[in-house]
């Protein structure tokens, strides 16, 4: 081939820097891994002027072909600096080993080249969180989630900014002050009493209120802080609209709070998880007969969080006293199947289980992540939560585990139906359940218990199982299996339904029922807490490995989406939908098993931790018996919910450590909530 002119060369470097566009900025950096072949490139330079670098760069991209060659040296004209460029094609991975004993000697990399790598590997995190906030913020911001391919957006979480406020505290930890800034500056303009779509409790606690106490607690963590400090004047954490940034999230979340306070005004005190903010009536429930154990048990952290900043105990009396149903359920034969285990839905006005089915999965979720977590966040007021987490983790690792007749090497949690003496086992599970593993983790950490410990590495290993096996290297939504230890022919062991789910079957030890991925984290969350307990390499290298599997198959548009099909190489259809715990929480445990440095966020395998994650990742800094503060923080909701037991926002509120909610003991209640209260009394 022929090399251009040098004044060819000095226009295509003066065209190069003014060049700003997304396709762009993914071709030029080398970190970036992007959806096709043509786009993920490795660069190593050496010895390089800036000028020097554009101009490599320029020729790489003019000359596509040298992605398939060694390094080239070009010597141009009078410019006579050399650069090394090594350019290779970017496939999707190959995880053939990934969840086996082989794979560990993925981890044999000097301590120097990890360190290197590890930072590489950050980089593309990092790019990849400002790709898709650059999208979300050009196209869709301040509404809630971004249609990365029509560049749209859609208000799916009551159009208050979802993602912005789920991106808060992972650009807080990757210290991405301008990000940081933008969201500060949004923070104080939300109006949480108006919208114009039903509320639920459930998701705008884990994501907005969850959030901002996140970023508060972040914020006013001394390092981070002085980082603030240090990255100069357009850092926003000395004034806004005359309030400091933290106590202006702060307000917010307090007004959140006020407002959403309303579904807790039930007979029993269980909320209803619908709501409806009618801007003329204010907040008020739809009414709902029963609710689940997730939506019931995934309040608690946030909640008590909340009181324990402000010193307004009665946020945490809410949560609580909705808590002790679960903590003893009751009619207990329909309630509680095995012991620990626990049906699904509560009946609101008696407090009483209507079904005995449950799981590990969806609708039951986080209300058992939340019991171990709640016990570390505050092990003096929570003792009876670690018993309750004991229980369901031994029962299931006695009555509910289960190996696939294909490979037993395998460990998975299905699911349970039917009162206790006749209970069967459902042989199904999920990219929801597969949080499971790191649960049984953090338990084991927390317990110093080795059996929650292996337990949940062997359930690790076998959803890092269900990446490696599809044609992108990503794990489905739903799968199958037939249980080893149950009769083929039992009614609730059925094998495959067809003979292409038979054959996957056959080698991969489950078959696809739900072929969708919707930018779901539970499977690196759990890789995550797997390194932070082992520092076994090979989490990292699994959790690298479904990252470039995600980047590669989900990177669309302005942005990432969801996809329609793992098992059919490139996704299938993209669905056009960026969720806003992408920002949260696939990103965030991304980027914190790569970081090589021990920030006081990460989950600590001596029992020093200084926070624990809620169920959307959002870092909530632990207790430690003297979080209760005086705040300057105030709200000024319209509707009087301020203290949440119907005190207007101006009264004085009771200061002083807080206790766990009693039965009796909560004596701001009005005598018409205590009368109505008929639910069991214990701490």
């Amino acid at each position: 081939m022929q090399f251009p002119p040098p004044v060819v060369f000095l226009a295509l470097c003066a065209w190069s820097l003014f060049e700003t566009g997304h396709a762009a900025r993914a071709r030029l950096n080398p970190l970036f891994l992007g959806s096709s072949p043509s786009v993920g490139l490795s660069f190593t330079s050496v010895s390089l002027a800036s000028a020097d670098i554009v101009i490599g760069i320029v020729i790489n991209i003019m000359y596509p072909k040298f992605n398939n060659v060694g390094p080239a040296a070009f010597l141009v004209g009078a410019l006579t600096l050399t650069q090394v460029v090594t350019a290779t094609p970017f496939s999707p991975p190959r995880q053939k080993n990934i969840g086996t004993s082989d794979d560990s000697a993925a981890a044999s990399s000097s301590s120097s080249s990890q360190t290197a790598s590890n930072q590489e590997r950050r980089d593309a995190v990092k790019q990849a969180f400002q790709i898709s906030w650059d999208g979300y913020y050009k196209y869709a911001f301040p509404h809630d989630s971004l249609r990365p391919v029509t560049n749209s957006y859609e208000d799916d979480r009551n159009g208050w900014g979802a993602s912005a406020i789920d991106a808060f505290s992972t650009a807080i930890v990757m210290r991405n002050w301008p990000v940081i800034n933008q969201i500060l500056a949004y923070v104080p303009q939300i109006d949480f009493t108006r919208t114009s779509s039903e509320i639920s409790l459930f998701e705008t606690t884990i994501r907005y209120l969850g959030g901002l106490l996140s970023a508060y607690d972040l914020l006013t963590t001394p390092p981070l802080y002085a980082n603030a400090k240090a990255a100069g004047p357009d850092v926003h954490l000395n004034s806004t609209s005359s309030q400091t940034a933290t106590d202006a999230i702060l307000a917010q979340a307090i007004r959140l709070a006020d407002a959403l306070s309303v579904a807790f005004d039930t007979p029993s005190g269980i909320p209803d998880n619908n709501l409806i903010f009618d801007p003329a009536t204010g907040p008020k429930r739809t009414g709902s007969q029963t609710n689940g154990i997730a939506t019931i048990g995934t309040l608690v952290l946030e909640w008590t969080r909340l009181s324990d900043i402000t010193g307004n105990n009665t946020y945490a009396q809410l949560a609580q006293r909705a808590e002790s149903f679960l903590l003893n359920p009751q009619p207990s034969a329909i309630a509680e199947p095995f012991p620990g285990l626990l049906g699904t839905n509560v009946n609101i006005t008696s407090g009483l289980f209507v079904d005995s089915t449950g799981g590990w999965g969806g609708g039951t979720d986080s209300f058992y992540e939340y019991l171990i977590k709640m016990y570390l966040y505050d092990p003096d007021r929570f003792g009876l939560y670690r018993d309750r987490w004991i229980l369901a983790a031994d029962s299931s690792i006695q009555y509910v585990a289960s190996h696939p007749t294909t490979r037993p090497d395998l460990t998975f949690l299905g699911g349970w139906k039917g009162p206790r003496g006749n209970t069967t086992l459902r042989f199904s599970s999920g990219h929801l359940d597969c949080f499971d593993g790191g649960n049984f983790i953090l338990g084991g950490l927390t317990l110093s218990n080795k059996k929650y410990l292996d337990f949940g590495l062997e359930l690790v290993k076998s959803c890092a199982e269900t990446y490696s096996a599809t044609a992108t290297g990503i794990g489905p939504e739903l799968f199958s299996w037939q249980d080893s230890r149950t009769p083929l022919n039992a009614t609730n062991n059925r094998g495959p339904p067809s003979a292409e789910q038979k054959a996957f079957y056959e080698k991969n030890g489950f078959w696809i029922t739900n072929e969708q991925y919707v930018l779901r984290p539970e499977v690196i969350e759990s890789m995550y807490y797997a390194w932070r307990a082992t520092k076994d390499e090979k989490y990292r290298e699994w959790a690298w490995a479904a990252f470039k599997a995600i980047n590669a198959t989900t990177r669309a548009g302005s942005g990432y989406s969801s996809v329609a099909n793992v098992n059919k190489v490139g996704g299938g259809s993209k669905t056009d939908f960026q969720e806003s715990f992408w920002f949260a929480e696939v990103l965030k445990y991304c980027w914190l098993i790569f970081q090589d440095e021990d920030d006081p966020w990460q989950v600590k395998a001596d029992q020093t931790n200084e926070f624990v994650y809620n169920t959307e990742c959002h870092p909530i800094r632990l207790a430690k018996g003297h979080e209760t503060q005086p705040s300057s923080s105030s709200s000024s909701s319209d509707w009087g919910y301020g203290s949440a037991d119907g005190r207007k926002n101006n009264e004085q509120q009771p200061r002083g450590r807080p206790g766990v909610w009693k039965h009796g003991d909560d004596g701001s209640w009005s005598d018409r909530r205590e009368k109505r209260f008929a639910g069991p009394r214990y701490a």
